[in-house]
């Protein structure tokens, strides 16, 4: 039998993470599995879980107010190494990007325990954006045995920096097993966030709380929604505002006096999907909307400089704007005119089996 340790910290973590635990258990005769939360967003974080009815086996609750990314980073290595010192796995899996994550794939390394990096592979080729993201992924694959990549892009990308091709898998992402699974649960519409807004009228998502964007870039996407809803006042702009204070001060200071947008607290999973899959737009610069977003056929707008995600601008889903805000504007304004095209064909990002995928190599990695 494997043990396996799967360590999330954030809330997009857990969402990426969840199909494989639970495929994980259906394999419990070949796997113990073995959840620990780092608790980097805990809040977000323990409702994801519970969605999937997943309940952490340890908790480490790193964070702390105003805690810098040193800080965060010193505190995670110290709990995580004690926690895998007291209980060694054969595998640790991470996903994605966080500080969480690299610090699991340093403690891997450290541990020699081996290590599987989901989401393996993305790359924008500048360390500022996103920050600081670009760095801790390089990170994780520098110190991981298996490679579990997204797409065939993200797979040439680890071929050029010289991983052994037998070493990477393609996958899909994760994150659209999550979404097939949560949209196809029952959901009531007339109760929630969405039940406060008018049902005929054109519904555009906004999330937006990238640590590179903080001040005045922030400040100039908050001004173009705030020049979108005043200018499409039929348009219902739906934005769940991010519990960081640098979101909030200016997102409450420069939106919340508009009738037309409405500022609410973090939503649930299974009720973002559902205002994304009743979306005319989603303005966004989320990587895992950027993935999700195609399944329901939802054009987006990406308030980021770059993407580590091209696929989706390649396939027509997906336009980089940045975070300029008349570029902002002049983008939203041609999708919300009447009868404006609404992208079309199959996600590039996944079918809905990376988990099986993940966990049928973790199974041939025992043969090796």
């Amino acid at each position: 039998m494997l043990n396996v340790a799967v360590v999330v910290g954030t809330r997009p973590e857990a969402i990426k993470m969840a199909p494989v635990i639970l495929e994980l258990g259906r394999h419990s005769d070949r796997f113990a599995t073995r959840v620990i939360s780092t608790g980097q967003h805990r809040e977000m974080l323990d409702s994801a879980l519970a969605l999937f009815e997943i309940q952490p086996h340890v908790e480490l609750k790193v964070m702390r107010p105003n805690q810098s990314l040193a800080g965060l980073t010193a505190s995670l290595l110290a709990r995580l190494d004690a926690e895998l010192e007291r209980q060694p796995p054969d595998w640790i899996l991470a996903q994605g990007d966080t500080t969480t994550v690299m610090v699991a794939a340093i403690v891997a390394f450290y541990r020699r325990i081996k290590f599987g990096h989901v989401e393996a592979g993305l790359r924008t080729g500048d360390f500022a954006h996103p920050f600081p993201e670009e760095f801790n992924r390089r990170v994780a694959d520098v110190a991981a045995d298996l490679y579990f990549a997204p797409t065939e892009r993200a797979r040439s990308v680890l071929l050029r920096e010289g991983i052994e091709s037998g070493r990477i898998l393609v996958t899909g992402n994760t994150v659209v097993d999550a979404l097939l699974t949560v949209a196809a649960r029952p959901f009531d519409r007339r109760k929630g966030v969405l039940a406060g807004l008018r049902s005929a009228a054109p519904l555009v998502l906004v999330t937006a709380h990238r640590r590179e964007s903080f001040g005045p870039p922030f400040r100039e996407l908050c001004q173009a929604i705030r020049e979108l809803s005043e200018r499409f006042p039929d348009a219902e702009f739906l934005y769940p505002v991010h519990l960081n204070p640098n979101v909030r001060s200016p997102v409450q200071e420069i939106l919340a006096d508009l009738p037309g947008v409405h500022l609410t607290e973090p939503l649930d999973y299974l009720e973002i999907v559902h205002a994304m899959k009743s979306a005319s737009l989603i303005l966004t610069d989320s990587g895992g909307i950027q993935e999700e977003a195609p399944t329901f056929g939802v054009p987006v707008l990406v308030m980021r400089e770059t993407t580590e995600r091209p696929e989706g601008v390649d396939a027509g889903f997906v336009e980089l704007v940045g975070t300029n805000r008349e570029r902002i504007v002049e983008a939203a304004a041609k999708r919300l005119v009447a009868n404006s095209p609404r992208p079309t064909g199959a996600n590039p990002y996944g079918d809905g089996r990376a988990a099986a995928r993940i966990v049928g190599a973790l199974l041939e990695s025992r043969k090796s």
